[in-house]
């Protein structure tokens, strides 16, 4: 099963997807996209660090997360990413831009495939204003275009707000 967990920051995604996670009574493998690149997104991660089970396994990985996919996949096995938007920022900073469509193309070319259960977890992006600069339109509509496709190959899409959780496609956990 595929899950798409999406919404704003702060909007209680992540722990959604951690409970999911926790909830499927398998051997769960988190796989971290983001880089402490600085102060703020340490604290982040060590607030993500801390309300993780201490059994669950880690990947780190910023681009290749089709790779990971395929590798770690098993019947019985929990996969949980967080966050693909931080995934696609990687992407899109890469000195080789044919990298974004090359990465989002075998992930979302390889989710069909999977066994087990697949948890995305992705910031929702597009419910403010325009962003003024050319890489932030590029980054709101690359998400936009990998939410769109990533909700019509998901089994269920949440979308998280106030801690609550709403049915976008499938029926609530």
């Amino acid at each position: 099963m595929q899950e798409l967990i999406l919404g704003g920051a702060r909007s209680g995604k992540s722990r959604l997807a951690e409970q999911l996670a926790k909830d499927s009574g398998w051997p769960v493998t988190y796989i971290a996209t983001s880089q402490a690149l600085d102060g703020e997104m340490s604290e982040r991660i060590r607030q993500h660090q801390q309300r993780r089970p201490a059994d669950w396994a880690l990947i780190e990985e910023p681009l290749a997360l089709a790779d990971v996919l395929r590798r770690e996949a098993a019947t019985e096995r929990c996969l949980l990413v967080d966050c693909l938007t931080l995934w696609l920022t990687n992407l899109l900073l890469c000195e080789d831009q044919s990298r974004l469509e090359t990465e989002r193309e075998a992930m979302l070319d390889c989710l069909d495939s999977l066994p087990g259960r697949i948890i995305l977890v992705s910031n929702e992006t597009g419910l403010g204003v325009v962003p003024m600069g050319e890489l932030s339109r590029r980054y709101v509509d690359a998400a936009g275009w990998l939410h769109q496709a990533l909700a019509q190959r998901c089994e269920r899409v949440l979308f998280c707000i106030a801690g609550l959780p709403m049915a976008l496609k499938g029926a609530l956990p």
